[in-house]
């Protein structure tokens, strides 16, 4: 008899997708790293199943195992039945949750609640601002000091994007709504700002809906689920009036895809979902913005998880590298995790910090001193282990300044 007690307990057919055929193995970090079944998408499933029949326990040691997993999604992208495993881990993180509600408390509570309250991110942001300009990085946790060290300089005063409407002409391509996010407003805002440059030059419409909030996507992943519905349920409304909803954040983008599964009413905003990096490829593509010359410089890519395995985009943060002229370098084939992971560095910072440093190593072998990653978590930890020495920047961010520098070359020649 089963002990799920929520309604987003994994389904018996859900589970019995998997064959067992052991093909995810190779792509999943936690595996390759202990080399322990329990460690793997199949003996995650495994362990799901068996407390689905009353055969295991919904105890700690099952909660050890399905927190250890990064949800990666690696494991999708490789996977012959098409086990829909990000589904399955949030349903069992949310049984997780509902038995153990004190334990896993820190992930749930930043994911569920903080993150949504621009006044607590704002205080967080000023304390981080501060902790750059004095050198105060030991007041923090150790489990926080990667992250600081990698954010990039905060401003001490910070003004957000909600509320803005930059129109393209009187026939615009589409109205597009860009969601402001709980961290890549405070944290990020020049990519939010290069995002509606180069889509406004693109021939869109950008608006900034000011009602909308934190897309919910660590509330799912740290099994606050009904926290991260009712934060779904709120951009459902906030987004109703636009064509396209557009994230610039791969975990963002990814899970206002998948707001069907996380809310009634979701299936119909996540058609209209896309990244931002599809977005302007695909405008790239049409002519509607234009291929610069190359610049002689070589960049590598890094694939955030959520872009790469979650969504099976691979080809358009590339194409706009290029179109910024630059020769794009290759890392890692296989796209494995940097170990962010949203809230599991904070959680878990020894293997984050393992993950990390292997995916520093590649950079580093590949002598270029630009990476490029679609996501702010995969960019915090890549410049943490990076250090100064090594750009870390987003596709479109990199794109847009190959854009102003080209006109300003422009303006000079005309001039």
């Amino acid at each position: 008899m089963t002990v799920w007690q929520t309604k987003w307990a994994p389904t018996p057919r859900e589970l019995a997708a998997c064959v067992e055929c052991g093909l995810c193995l190779p792509h999943c970090p936690t595996f390759r790293l202990t080399g322990d079944e329990t460690a793997s998408p199949r003996g995650r499933l495994n362990a799901m199943s068996a407390v689905a029949a009353g055969t295991l326990p919904l105890d700690s040691a099952f909660a050890e195992v399905m927190e250890f997993c990064l949800q990666c999604r690696a494991c999708e992208a490789a996977c012959p039945s098409l086990v829909r495993f990000g589904r399955v881990m949030e349903g069992a993180r949310a049984e997780v949750a509902a038995a153990f509600p004190r334990e896993g408390r820190l992930g749930r509570r930043v994911a569920g609640h903080w993150l949504e309250s621009p006044r607590a991110v704002g205080v967080a942001t000023f304390g981080a601002a501060l902790a750059q300009r004095i050198g105060g990085r030991h007041w923090f946790p150790r489990r926080l000091r990667v992250g600081l060290t990698g954010l990039r300089r905060l401003p001490l005063r910070r003004r957000s994007i909600r509320g803005r409407d930059v129109g393209a002409g009187s026939d615009p391509v589409a109205t597009v709504g860009l969601l402001a996010g709980c961290v890549m407003d405070p944290w990020f805002a020049a990519v939010h700002e290069e995002t509606i440059g180069v889509l406004v030059s693109a021939g869109y419409r950008v608006v900034v809906p000011d009602d909308q909030t934190c897309c919910g996507a660590l509330a799912a992943h740290d099994g606050a689920a009904d926290d991260a519905a009712r934060l779904a349920a709120t951009n459902v409304q906030a987004f109703a009036g636009v064509d396209l909803v557009v994230a610039n954040a791969a975990g963002c983008s990814a899970h206002l895809a998948g707001y069907g599964h996380v809310v009634e009413a979701g299936t119909e905003l996540a058609s209209r979902a896309i990244d931002a990096t599809v977005l302007v490829a695909r405008a790239i593509g049409a002519g509607r913005l234009p291929q610069l010359p190359s610049n002689g410089r070589r960049a590598a890519i890094q694939d955030p998880c959520h872009l790469r395995h979650a969504q099976r985009v691979v080809d358009e943060p590339r194409s706009i590298l290029r179109a910024a002229g630059f020769e794009v370098v290759e890392i890692d084939p296989d796209g494995l995790c940097c170990g962010a992971a949203g809230t599991y560095s904070v959680v878990r910072p020894d293997t984050s910090f393992e993950l990390g440093e292997r995916k520093a190593a590649q950079v580093r072998a590949a002598a270029v001193d630009l990476v490029a990653s679609a996501n702010p978590g995969c960019e915090i930890q890549l410049r943490a282990h990076l250090g100064s020495g090594v750009r870390v920047a987003h596709p479109i961010e990199i794109y847009a300044e190959a854009l102003h520098s080209a006109r300003d070359h422009d303006l000079a020649g005309s001039g």
